[in-house]
C-alpha cells in the first residue's frame, strides 16, 4: 500500500514537470551530481554528510545515500543545498 502511495507521487510529480516543462529531478526533488574527471565531485540537493574520511565520504538526500571513495578526498565547500568533494576520486555508489 506504502509504495503503490509512493509511486502514483513520481508518478504525479513527473507529470507536472512535463506539463511545465521543468526537469523531473527538481520537481522531485532528486540530487544533481556532477564528476569532473576522477578529481572533482559536485552534488546538489543534499541532506548532509553522514560519514567523512580521507578515503569515503557518505552524504544524504532524501531518497537515497551517495558514497564518494578515493584518495586524499575532502570537503572544500559546503552550502545547505549544494556540496563539493576534491581528490582522487575512485568511485561514486548509490546506496538505496
Amino acid at each position: 500500500m506504502e509504495r503503490e502511495k509512493g509511486r502514483k507521487k513520481n508518478q504525479l510529480l513527473t507529470e507536472a514537470a512535463e506539463m511545465f516543462d521543468l526537469p523531473a529531478d527538481v520537481v522531485a526533488g532528486l540530487p544533481h551530481v556532477e564528476l569532473m574527471g576522477n578529481r572533482q565531485f559536485y552534488m546538489e540537493r543534499h541532506r548532509g554528510i553522514l560519514s567523512y574520511s580521507g578515503e569515503v565520504i557518505d552524504i544524504n538526500s532524501d531518497k537515497l545515500m551517495v558514497r564518494v571513495r578515493g584518495q586524499g578526498l575532502e570537503l572544500v565547500s559546503m552550502t545547505g543545498d549544494a556540496l563539493r568533494i576534491r581528490g582522487e576520486i575512485s568511485q561514486v555508489e548509490w546506496v538505496v
